[in-house]
């Protein structure tokens, strides 16, 4: 059984929904799962007794990826996060029709690389709260679980 947490910042419920079902899936596969809003963290030292850390974010903006409102300043104090040699994988909600169509995930991604972060998979995309991608969340879930 590993530990792992799932952070997400969410303004509309879309993330929080995807990173609940994340939760559901890891923990009937046996891992020990803990579930926190990025308005509830704190960065300091977030990821110690941890195996695995899954950040969830939804984003915006035409130039540049703005993320969630919670999740921004969280993400600006990754550094202080002891994510170097942590196993991190990335997760979104979002709207096609924007640019940067969850943008989060590369921005988290890219941002966990820098900080010597093992990137599990590639990150889960979704459509609103991907209530009809059970079968996307389940592949994603598959993925982390082979890295653990």
């Amino acid at each position: 059984m590993s530990k792992i947490l799932i952070v997400y910042g969410s303004s509309t419920g879309n993330t929080e929904s995807i990173a609940h079902k994340l939760e559901q899936q890891l923990a009937a596969a046996g891992q020990e799962v803990t579930v926190l809003n990025a308005a509830d963290a704190s960065a300091e030292h977030l990821a110690d007794g941890y195996d695995a850390v899954l950040f969830g974010a939804s984003a915006w903006g035409e130039e540049e990826v703005e993320l969630q409102d919670d999740f921004a300043p969280l993400f600006e104090e990754f550094d202080v996060m002891d994510l170097k040699g942590r196993k991190l994988a990335a997760f979104a909600s979002g709207d096609r029709d924007y640019e940067h169509f969850c943008g989060a995930v590369d921005v988290i991604e890219a941002r966990g690389k820098e900080l010597g972060a093992e990137i599990m998979t590639d990150g889960l995309r979704l459509e609103g709260d991907g209530g009809s991608a059970s079968d996307e969340i389940e592949s994603f879930v598959q993925a982390v679980l082979k890295k653990l």
